[in-house]
């Protein structure tokens, strides 16, 4: 078949887990022929992948978020029907518009963004929705936030929509819009996978960010609710990667007979038979993280700080590229500031040769799904230390009905304490590393293995291939 997955702010730009899955994935179906429709936030980035395409890659379309800043062009009088009237109405006050209306009144009637939002009726909608919810908020300050809001989505589901069988988005949001715009457009079924809860962890961005006034941060968690709602509604299916997340997609409106639960998997093979580190004086912990904000390194290096106070004889890697300059500066600082000797950041490396150096892991996240890492980790026999994020606990001490035992520690997010004593914990004795990393590795062998994993894949490719009547081979 011909998919088209469709990608935000990951494969094939930057490094990650859902990047590194995205790339294993289409390797290990050539039977398949993958279109990416990728969303970037900066045209800057066009074609600077840091992957080499596999083969079965037919085309990659890109559109990038800052492009939108840069739309010009010949603006007319628009003139719309009762229906466009009404779906514009529900966008702008961030209801329940009708998609399809929306699609094809950029779509075929090719309406430009800017001539809407100078449009009239634009206005009028804009001052309605003003006065019913920002009486006391200035109007300007009111207007940039809907036209923030609006203009991305305007200038994505107005561009050119590649043709395919199947449209597999990798996430609601923007990405999830495009691949209802080319399920619609197409007239193709649209599958949903969902590593993390995108709406979710867009909500927890919002609520932290400084760069949101309070008084609109309500309605930016809306905007991104009212996104995800519609490809909810349209998909065919919608994966998630364990137990906790289908409950909350169920909860968040998606129908409950279409979400099933695929795990995440790794290549077995390349992990389990990684021999353990050899006994020496030094306790050797390792991080495979990008250095970001979700990924809260800073609780981490000051965790190990505490950690070093108690134990001289440890070390912390810290094994993953920048994805913040910023914040990677801001890491750097800390491990100075903290007169930290024993604390290395590694950059990108092998991490089936890196981990031979390790006694065990940790990983600090605010917030996950199914991390790879701790995956891998579990299948190198180095047992974890975690946050509480995703399905982590999960993986530590297993799903209903896994009676392996206990693979590590989790712990609240951000907490520091709890953090240090779960790792010193792990540092005094060897023999519950090995005991624990052993737990980890039986897990990973019946439960996540990369094979099952694509086996569940191809039949939900297979399924829906059957209901709609595709064609299944290249």
């Amino acid at each position: 078949m011909r998919i088209c997955l469709v990608l935000e702010g990951s494969y094939p730009y930057v490094h990650g887990g859902v990047s590194t899955w995205m790339h294993s994935y289409i390797q290990a179906m050539p039977e398949h022929e993958f279109v990416l429709w990728v969303i970037g936030a900066k045209a800057a980035d066009r074609s600077r992948f840091v992957y080499d395409l596999p083969g079965n890659v037919a085309e990659v379309h890109e559109v990038f978020l800052d492009d939108a800043l840069r739309l010009c062009g010949e603006q007319r009088p628009v003139h719309f029907t009762p229906q466009e009237h009404e779906a514009l109405r529900e966008l702008v006050r961030l209801g329940h518009p009708d998609w399809e209306i929306l699609f094809r009144l950029f779509q075929e009637k090719k309406v430009h963004p800017l001539s809407l939002l100078q449009s009239r009726e634009f206005m009028s909608l804009f001052t309605e929705v003003c006065q019913q919810e920002y009486p006391y908020v200035a109007y300007a300050d009111a207007f940039h936030t809907m036209r923030s809001m609006l203009l991305p989505v305007l200038y994505l589901i107005s561009g050119e929509v590649p043709k395919a069988q199947v449209y597999h988005a990798i996430s609601t949001g923007y990405g999830g819009l495009l691949a209802c715009l080319g399920g619609c457009m197409h007239h193709a079924p649209v599958l949903l996978t969902e590593h993390g809860i995108y709406t979710r962890e867009r909500e927890e961005e919002i609520i932290r960010a400084e760069w949101v006034v309070p008084s609109f941060k309500n309605r930016w968690i809306r905007f991104f609710y009212m996104l995800s709602e519609e490809i909810y509604r349209r998909a065919y299916r919608v994966t998630s990667l364990f137990t906790n997340a289908r409950r909350t997609q169920i909860e968040m409106g998606c129908a409950a007979e279409k979400c099933i639960v695929i795990p995440n998997g790794v290549q077995y093979e390349r992990f389990y038979q990684i021999p353990l580190k050899p006994k020496d004086d030094w306790v050797d912990i390792g991080a495979v993280v990008r250095l970001a904000p979700i990924k809260d390194v800073k609780t981490m290096i000051y965790a190990f700080f505490e950690l070093s106070a108690r134990q001289k004889n440890v070390r912390l890697h810290i094994m993953g590229g920048v994805d913040d300059e910023e914040y990677a500066r801001e890491c750097y600082a800390l491990v100075e500031q903290l007169e930290l000797k024993n604390l290395i950041f590694t950059g990108r490396v092998n991490v089936v040769e890196y981990m031979q150096k390790l006694d065990f892991t940790i990983l600090t996240s605010i917030s996950e799904g199914q991390p790879l890492s701790v995956l891998e980790s579990l299948a190198a026999r180095r047992p974890c230390v975690t946050t509480e994020v995703g399905c982590c606990r999960e993986l530590l001490e297993g799903a209903p009905g896994d009676t392996f035992g206990t693979a590590g520690y989790c712990v609240p997010p951000m907490y520091r304490q709890g953090l240090a004593d779960a790792m010193e914990r792990l540092c005094a004795s060897r023999t519950r590393r090995e005991e624990m990393g052993e737990i980890g590795r039986k897990r990973v062998e019946r439960y996540y293995r990369h094979e099952q994993m694509l086996a569940n894949y191809r039949a939900l490719y297979a399924d829906t291939a059957k209901t709609y009547h595709l064609t299944e081979t290249r």
